[in-house]
């Protein structure tokens, strides 16, 4: 049951659905937030996602069996997949399993990536999750790598004028604004005029069945695109129903190894470089035979290379193409460049968080829940949109952005008295998701496993987190 509280993510998701009535005794959230330290409601909020994505899953196995089951989900769990690298664990020679501690760059990336103070009085996050991000943005700041230097720099320019700037150089950042400056600009405007998760039928195609086996997703080909956080994480989703992950990325590719290891679990890895004949034609082949490709470069970058959606379901007519960016798909921030503290920055959470924490600025929050929560939402409608293949065929794109993310957090309403939240579930709650992976490329691991229950399909992952590239670019054969 839905306990007594109206979870009006979860409404609003069903009515993306816009599927058969659900039975009250279908679904079932146990918790409540504050599970950390900010006003939003992120375990409530990701529970609702994740109780929606078990219902689309749940369609998908009606579909094949004639069967529903009940979807479970707790709070606490929830909350604790948008902090997944907390709950990694390596075993020592001893024996002891050891939180697994963060790299240096990735704390050095957390000391630049913060709001800073701008000549007019407003603030301005820079993004310098990758080196060649962080390069463009010290190029136009003409300073050095330094929380120190970048702020003096910033110090020196208006917002607005910075915001502009960035995006002119291919760099990534954006002013912060309250959440009511955000849906004033034309930008956030376009984003609350459309559902957080878009669906278009793209092309048309023949009916195709639902495949056979034990998982919502058995014999699902999911081509993954993607690198760090939103786009993987909606892969991920994915493989916990069954379905074949395959990422591809370029060796050459910079990645955060802790995302990679944390967002990879039930995949398989391989290299292939677009820009190059040989791999872009061998790229062509497997989107040939997928199911669904989920997009996760900035926009317009895969389609400067022939696969652009248009050219995918030109290639594989009845493609579920899924996108995930920053800015969502349209409006004049749409070709834009973003990440998750960025979203948090232009749609007025950095404000919130700051009021909510009496800090006197704007503060990121404590998780990445824009990109868990985007990649979360991404899987479900890739979910609804299989189903709507398989009784009526068709191509379609599935859009999901950062942005929306952090409106639908935002549309969820505050807590209080959050300043001595536990940080996620308990460890006693923990050891009921806890997974062992031996032998990985990153040692034995023991990390927070899928926490959706499902009745009859229980989530799981195949295979354990793998090494990138470690695999070749085929499909695997489908039972």
């Amino acid at each position: 049951m839905m306990q007594k509280k109206a979870y009006r993510a979860f409404s609003e998701l069903m009515a993306i659905r816009d599927g058969s009535t659900l039975s009250p005794e279908e679904v079932t959230i146990k918790g409540q937030d504050p599970l950390f330290e900010t006003p939003y409601r992120v375990g409530e909020t990701m529970a609702q996602i994740f109780a929606a994505c078990g219902v689309a899953a749940n369609d998908l196995w009606e579909l094949k069996t004639g069967r529903r089951q009940s979807v479970g989900i707790s709070v606490s769990a929830a909350a604790s997949t948008v902090k997944s690298s907390g709950c990694t664990f390596r075993r020592e020679e001893s024996g002891v399993y050891n939180v697994l501690p963060g790299s240096d760059s990735m704390k050095h990336m957390v000391s630049l990536t913060q709001p800073w103070p701008t000549t007019d009085r407003k603030w301005f996050l820079p993004h310098t999750n990758l080196p060649h991000l962080e390069r463009r943005v010290l190029d136009l700041l003409k300073c050095e790598s330094t929380p120190e230097s970048i702020s003096a720099a910033i110090r020196n320019w208006n917002a607005q004028d910075l915001e502009d700037a960035i995006a002119a150089a291919g760099a990534c950042g954006g002013m912060v604004r309250t959440a009511e400056e955000w849906l004033a600009h034309p930008q956030g405007a376009y984003l609350a005029d459309r559902p957080v998760v878009e669906i278009t039928k793209a092309g048309e195609s023949v009916k195709e069945k639902l495949r056979p086996g034990d998982m919502p997703l058995s014999g699902v080909r999911v081509l993954d695109l993607t690198r760090i956080l939103a786009g993987p994480t909606c892969g991920l989703s994915l493989t916990e129903f069954g379905a074949d992950d395959l990422m591809v990325t370029a060796a050459q590719l910079p990645q955060v190894p802790e995302f990679v290891r944390d967002t990879s679990h039930g995949k398989r890895s391989c290299f292939l470089d677009f820009t190059k004949h040989n791999d872009a034609a061998r790229l062509r082949d497997l989107v040939s035979e997928a199911d669904i490709v989920i997009d996760g470069y900035r926009p317009g970058r895969l389609s400067a290379h022939g696969f652009g959606w248009q050219d995918l379901i030109g290639i594989r007519p009845g493609l579920i193409h899924v996108s995930v960016n920053c800015f969502g798909s349209g409006g004049p921030f749409g070709n834009r460049a973003g990440w998750d503290q960025v979203a948090q920055a232009v749609t007025g959470m950095c404000h919130t968080q700051g009021l909510g924490t009496n800090c006197g600025q704007p503060q990121l929050t404590p998780v990445y829940m824009c990109d868990y929560a985007a990649g979360r939402l991404g899987s479900f409608g890739a979910m609804l949109a299989l189903a709507r293949r398989a009784r009526e065929g068709g191509s379609y794109r599935v859009q999901v952005s950062l942005c929306q993310s952090a409106m639908l957090f935002q549309r969820e309403g505050f807590v209080t008295a959050y300043d001595n939240a536990p940080g996620g579930m308990p460890v006693s709650e923990f050891r009921e998701y806890e997974v062992d992976e031996a032998g990985t490329c990153y040692g034995d691991l023991r990390c927070l496993g899928p926490v959706l229950k499902m009745s009859e399909t229980p989530c799981r992952w195949s295979r354990v987190t793998p090494r990138l590239g470690e695999d070749s670019p085929v499909w695997l054969p489908r039972s």
